[in-house]
């Protein structure tokens, strides 16, 4: 794969390079994940090191199928979730195919699922049949719901998981109708949780040599995400007042219009309110009205403090208020477009994108790992695969390991039949 920017940098911090050495390097992942969540988790792991196996049905990953295209299978949200990956091919319905992946599962460290616990069992790929012939496996079923509750089972999506964890109650609360944020939030939250899980559970491996099965819900860790901001007083027994963080549910809270565009700020403290204060020449505002007193008085009075923001930040434009607020040490940001982010300088001066070179699809744009290791660096080694294409190599290591010996290089030409 050939690597257009940094080429000859051989720094130890290049976020693109074919060579590897990041902190979770020698280990192997087994990724039986689809859509969003799996794959964006298994990602991480693979940026950070691991040899991760992607195993697909023969019908491929159905984000595979979402354009826009330069080959069909090949779609941009499949692109973003799965480099620093290899792609087997497998009918894990047929007897071959789940010999095949019996036998890869016997030689990694980890297996990520997010096909449905029932569909596993039935397929004798549950952790009680890996356990069986990996005793130390990390075995992580990314699920809906968990299975001690009754809706355990039920397939579920981000949409799904936005309105069930309340997510899109919250905007029915600021403007009277519920909507999904026009993000995978959910998705790609519970991937993060994903990640923290399975490395913790290698460490605790590390330490007492012990492998586990991880659940890890949907469900579950929204709804702790999303009441961590909005308990509010249902936090109490009994409650002490409404449930929710006023500040965050005001209608007025911005970004607001300037006289060319939109800004956001967040005058937050008493130091950035006297500083905003005094820039619109009303020095003594915290000290002749109430409302902006204290971070509590502010808070109950979201609404009204969020309207005084609005009438001040529409005399003048986005750059004249960045320049003055920079110099008084008040947080403020532009809104920016999707669009660009490619031509941000904070991430240019980062190297935050680089252009690389994929054998069937040309030039991509990629987005580093945005964790930076002194260490251990996460990389970018490999582009997303198309599909089965090192079907043949897996599967020819795992005799090269032994696993099977000659008898497993029977099943390996109707492995994916």
């Amino acid at each position: 794969m050939k690597i257009s920017n940094n080429e000859t940098s051989g720094a130890a911090n290049d976020p693109v390079s074919p060579e590897g050495n990041g902190p979770l390097a020698g280990v192997r992942v087994l990724d039986l994940t689809t859509v969003v969540m799996g794959p964006a988790a298994t990602q991480i792991l693979g940026d950070l090191g691991a040899d991760v196996i992607k195993v697909e049905q023969p019908d491929g990953d159905s984000m595979r199928g979402i354009g826009p295209f330069r080959h069909a299978g090949m779609g941009p949200l499949y692109l973003q979730a799965n480099r620093n990956k290899r792609s087997v091919m497998l009918n894990l319905k047929s007897p071959e195919g789940r010999a095949s992946l019996l036998a890869l599962a016997a030689s990694v460290d980890v297996v990520v699922s997010n096909i449905r616990p029932q569909a596993m069992k039935r397929l004798g790929l549950d952790y009680a049949s890996v356990r069986e012939i990996n005793p130390s496996i990390i075995f992580c079923a990314a699920v809906g719901y968990g299975s001690g509750g009754p809706d355990a089972g039920k397939a579920v999506y981000d949409d799904l998981m936005q309105a069930a964890s309340g997510i899109s109650g919250l905007f029915r609360k600021v403007d009277g109708a519920p909507r999904y944020a026009p993000v995978n939030l959910c998705d790609r939250i519970v991937g993060l949780y994903l990640t923290i899980s399975v490395t913790s559970a290698l460490y605790h491996r590390q330490r007492t040599g012990e492998g586990q099965e991880i659940e890890v819900p949907m469900f579950e860790t929204m709804a702790q995400f999303v009441l961590a901001d909005h308990m509010g007083g249902g936090a109490f027994v009994p409650p002490e007042g409404k449930m929710g963080y006023l500040r965050l549910l005001s209608r007025t809270r911005g970004p607001y219009a300037t006289k060319d565009g939109h800004l956001s700020l967040v005058v937050y403290t008493n130091t950035h309110w006297r500083a905003f204060s005094k820039l619109v020449g009303e020095p003594d505002l915290l000290d002749r009205d109430p409302r902006f007193f204290t971070q509590e008085t502010r808070t109950q009075n979201a609404e009204a403090i969020g309207e005084y923001l609005s009438v001040h930040l529409a005399t003048k434009t986005n750059q004249e208020w960045l320049d003055i607020l920079t110099k008084a040490d008040i947080p403020a940001s532009p809104v920016n477009d999707i669009e660009d982010l490619f031509e941000d300088p904070h991430l240019k001066a980062v190297n935050f994108f680089s252009d690389m070179e994929h054998p069937t699809e040309g030039t991509l744009r990629t987005a580093r790992f945005p964790v930076v290791f002194g260490r251990s660096p996460a990389t970018i080694r490999r582009l997303a695969p198309t599909l089965g294409e090192h079907t043949q190599e897996v599967l020819d290591e795992l005799i090269h390991r032994g696993s099977g010996g000659s008898s497993y290089s029977q099943i390996l030409p109707g492995s994916a039949s």
